[in-house]
């Protein structure tokens, strides 16, 4: 393949939005180059484009649309995905160009990684924070939430006695990061409990105000709950801690290429979230906002140089590391574009909406997520009478090939997570819907 056919393949899937992983590289720094896959780079992205007239409501049952979405992915049809919120797989697009990212890296890493692939990042940089809805020099690229909100969990200037106010449904890992800092700072979690499900976001942000102490220092909360997908009131409850003088840290693993909203907007002094979650970017890549003003007042995780102090890239050194991924990241914005975030979201939703409602009226099932799109969208959550949430998720894979999460909030409530994704199809979620109508009426 000439270098023409290989930029013009490369860019294929952009359809003049964005440039693919090497074609900008290797037409202006004499990269490598290397032949792309057909079948990765088939002109899905251009197919997808065709369907732009259809209306978030019109996309959202149309199962043609959706069976063009699920054939660019390599998905396994003999059991049924329902567990998108912990991994999502990525589509042969973005899978393509993280296996040639590393096919470059392999060649000469010492040149190709520091001259053609590391430089590239900071495209991944623009687009991220376009997405966003940020300033480029206020994100970060990382390799996971975990790692995004550690950094502000070690790193913001807290002092004994200090108090972290959070719910009980926040990430275990967040928790354990907070505890650990308890142990060798001295300061304070308090973990306060809000109802599964929810009436109204004025009752999440009512638990919130009402929990906040003389001694609060950073309100730490998810925009959507790993939980039961509850999606909190971000943009009110960070104003709340800017008005009482505290950090506001948000959870976003649940959030970004979710559903479409404002991330500036949010008004947040921290922000994290994973790309191999909803936006489909290969695993162990994720972003990380931090507010202008407050990039120097968090340390980083790994030292970096004093220069960096104000610089958001001193989030990023964490030395040797894999590049391979993060450069495949732009396939996988350019895939969501392609969808459209609107009509995303109204899938997701819908999808969500269908089994829940087919299920609500079934004896012994709770529904632990509202029916509500202002308070959730792709994730639910339920449970069973008589049967865990561990036994209910091993009888489903065992008994209807059918893959879900179970949750526990010690103290509580325990169920089972469902979380669809763009590939799955109304013929998966009708099938889980049966299933639980007849383990539901089996326990009776």
């Amino acid at each position: 393949m000439d270098r023409r056919r290989f930029l013009h393949r490369a860019t294929a899937g952009a359809a003049g939005a964005a440039v693919g992983p090497f074609a900008l590289a290797s037409a202006e720094s004499r990269a490598p180059v290397v032949a792309l896959d057909d079948a990765a780079f088939a002109d899905i992205v251009p197919r997808l484009r065709s369907w732009r007239h259809a209306t978030p409501d019109e996309a959202a049952d149309d199962e043609d649309f959706w069976a063009e979405i699920r054939r660019a992915f390599t998905i396994d049809t003999n059991q049924v995905n329902l567990n998108s919120g912990s991994v999502s797989p990525a589509p042969r697009i973005v899978q393509e160009a993280e296996r040639h990212a590393l096919t470059i890296q392999n060649m000469s890493p010492s040149l190709w990684v520091d001259e053609l692939l590391i430089p590239q990042r900071e495209m991944i940089r623009q687009r991220l924070a376009a997405m966003f809805g940020c300033d480029p020099e206020c994100l970060a690229i990382t390799r996971n939430t975990t790692e995004s909100l550690e950094i502000a969990q070690f790193g913001l200037p807290l002092e004994p006695g200090d108090e972290i106010l959070t719910t009980t449904q926040d990430y275990p890992s967040m928790l354990t990061a907070y505890r650990q800092r308890a142990r060798r700072d001295g300061i304070v979690l308090k973990m306060v409990p809000f109802p599964s499900p929810a009436s109204s976001q004025d009752e999440i942000h009512d638990v919130m105000e009402r929990a906040i102490g003389p001694r609060t220092r950073v309100l730490h909360f998810s925009h959507v709950t790993y939980t039961a997908g509850q999606i909190f009131p971000v943009q009110r409850l960070c104003r709340l801690a800017r008005e009482r003088g505290l950090f506001s840290v948000v959870d976003g693993a649940h959030a970004f290429a979710h559903f479409p909203y404002d991330g500036g907007a949010l008004d947040c002094d921290v922000y994290g979230a994973s790309l191999h979650k909803w936006l489909t970017a290969p695993f162990g890549t994720g972003l990380l906002y931090v507010r202008k003003e407050m990039i120097p007042r968090i340390w980083p995780l790994t030292a970096a140089p004093e220069s960096l102090d104000g610089d958001i890239r001193k989030f990023e050194q964490i030395g040797t590391a894999p590049v391979a991924n993060r450069n495949a990241i732009g396939e996988a914005i350019t895939f969501h574009e392609a969808i459209g975030s609107e009509r995303k979201a109204a899938r997701l939703s819908y999808l969500r909406e269908r089994w829940m409602r087919r299920v609500a009226g079934v004896p012994g099932v709770h529904l632990l997520t509202p029916d509500d799109p202002v308070q959730a969208c792709a994730l639910g959550t339920m449970r069973i009478d008589g049967i865990g949430a561990q036994d209910l998720t091993d009888r489903l894979q065992r008994e209807d090939a059918i893959h879900v999460r179970p949750r526990f909030v010690p103290g509580e409530w325990e169920g089972i997570r469902v979380t669809p994704n763009v590939f799955t199809t109304t013929w998966e979620i009708d099938r889980f819907a049966q299933a639980i109508e007849r383990i539901a009426t089996g326990l009776r």
